[in-house]
């Protein structure tokens, strides 16, 4: 859920605006025609950045020019949109949705059977890509017959991200300047709690607002033993929400409100992006967040970029220690033309977001690279979603060049999550259902210090089961 923000009616507004102008005049399936009487070509980007990385304008400003260059014939719109669940559906069915945009992995298998966005299996053949994709991730983007809905941009992994100011004032770094990241969930507890009494500032963001809130208590659950869904091998799902592993977790999070102090001062107002303006600003020193977020706290919110670290997931009681695995995938709209997706791919292929090693790839690998260093943002290694060895050592050649920061502040993180076994896939069934569930009973637990837990889950997992049978159910 790379990573996922909830829009505003008036944003919604003002969106709709910015949709119909960026696909105004004719439609997808019209065409006009060169002098040379080749087809022009107009694609609408819903990848531009948006207001909050105007920093980043310049390089999209680039690669729009390399990409008018090589391919004179098409026309790159800016054309900004953020996915959100509660805008999506009307956006596609109105027409206006961008030609290509980007989501969340748990999200193509519900677009795919609403007939939301296009197949880009031809496409991908042809360029001899589709055999170059991780096997999981081309099974999230494909339906049943094996059809290809997408192209991954990145993928992610969990971890404890921290502001390493508040552990250096709190005396929790070591000789290095290193933070000690806390090992296990009782030391998170401990370590939060020393921070706050040393500093005042809240030892960890917890979110409690949206459907975030969910998304990271998954992770503490799995870490406690709990596994929250059963696939049933028939197409059908049980809830597990109210196992005992899963009220422990739940509890844990209460006893991090009741018990220990050391949230900031009202969970249920915190969401995906204020998390990262606690952490960058100095509210909170710790922060469940993914390795390709570091551009939050530091670009957009201000920290040093050498005062970022990323630990790993803490282990639970009996030592589990997953990281929730995702990612964001490039989609596109179900009215997109052939020729407009071919242009996006194309696009792909100037940002260096193609599975390539050619000269066009490795200009867009260091235009981006350089971009991110001289916005302050931690230039690391990431999850390659391809398994083209050219095109991974390419991106790690890339990354080495353009580094700025300490590596030892990441190291931890990386070397959990490479570990065989320790990353997890989001939960199957509804996740985005599940997760508000979740969170319906993370908002009861952080306002009343009497909340009955096991009856909370008990409901929650009841209103699960209930969407789980609505949805999947075989008649």
């Amino acid at each position: 859920m790379r990573k996922k923000r909830l829009l505003s009616l008036a944003l919604v507004a003002a969106l709709s605006v910015t949709m119909l102008a960026g696909c105004g005049g004719k439609k997808s399936t019209e065409s006009e025609t060169n002098k040379d009487g080749s087809d022009k070509v107009k694609i609408t980007l819903g990848i531009w950045p948006g207001e909050d990385l105007a920093e980043n304008i310049p390089t999209f400003e680039g690669y729009q020019k390399t990409m008018q260059k090589l391919h004179p014939n098409v026309t790159c719109d800016p054309a900004p949109y953020t996915y959100a669940t509660d805008t999506f559906v009307s956006l596609a069915q109105s027409g206006n949705c961008p030609t290509i945009f980007e989501s969340w992995f748990t999200e193509p298998q519900k677009l795919i059977k609403q007939g939301l966005i296009a197949d880009v299996t031809d496409e991908l053949k042809k360029r001899g890509w589709l055999d170059g994709m991780n096997d999981n991730i081309k099974g999230l983007l494909s339906d049943s017959d094996g059809k290809v809905y997408g192209v991954p941009r990145d993928a992610y992994g969990l971890g404890l991200m921290c502001n390493v100011e508040l552990f250096e004032k709190a005396g929790l770094v070591d000789e290095n300047g290193v933070p000690k990241f806390p090992k296990t969930f009782d030391e998170l507890a401990e370590t939060a709690k020393k921070i706050k009494e040393k500093t005042g500032a809240a030892g960890l963001c917890l979110l409690a607002k949206d459907n975030s809130g969910g998304w990271h208590f998954s992770n503490i659950a799995w870490n406690f033993g709990a596994k929250l869904v059963t696939d049933n091998g028939d197409g059908t799902y049980t809830s597990n929400l109210n196992s005992k592993e899963a009220v422990a977790a739940m509890q844990y999070v209460s006893d991090l409100k009741w018990k220990y102090d050391v949230l900031t001062a009202d969970p249920t107002a915190e969401d995906w992006g204020t998390g990262f303006q606690q952490l960058g600003t100095g509210g909170a020193a710790m922060y469940i967040a993914a390795n390709d977020a570091v551009a939050q706290p530091t670009q957009t919110n201000g920290l040093d970029v050498k005062k970022l670290a990323l630990g790993a997931m803490p282990a639970g009681p009996n030592g589990d220690q997953y990281s929730l695995t995702g990612g964001t995938p490039y989609m596109f709209s179900k009215d997109a033309t052939p020729e407009q997706i071919s242009a996006a791919f194309d696009f792909l292929e100037v940002m260096g977001k193609a599975p390539e090693a050619n000269d066009t790839t490795i200009k867009g690998m260091e235009a981006d690279a350089a971009n991110r260093k001289q916005n302050g943002v931690p230039v690391i290694q990431t999850f390659p979603c391809w398994t083209n060895k050219e095109y991974v050592d390419a991106n790690n050649k890339v990354v080495e060049e353009y580094s700025n920061v300490d590596t030892a502040m990441f190291q931890q993180f990386f070397d959990a999550v490479n570990k065989e076994g320790n990353l997890h896939t989001e939960e199957p069934g509804d996740a985005q259902e599940m997760y508000a569930q979740l969170t319906n009973v993370l908002q009861a637990v952080i306002t009343n210090k009497d909340a009955d837990i096991q009856k909370l889950m008990d409901t929650a997992n009841s209103n699960y089961q209930k969407t789980l049978d609505s949805e999947f159910k075989k008649n």
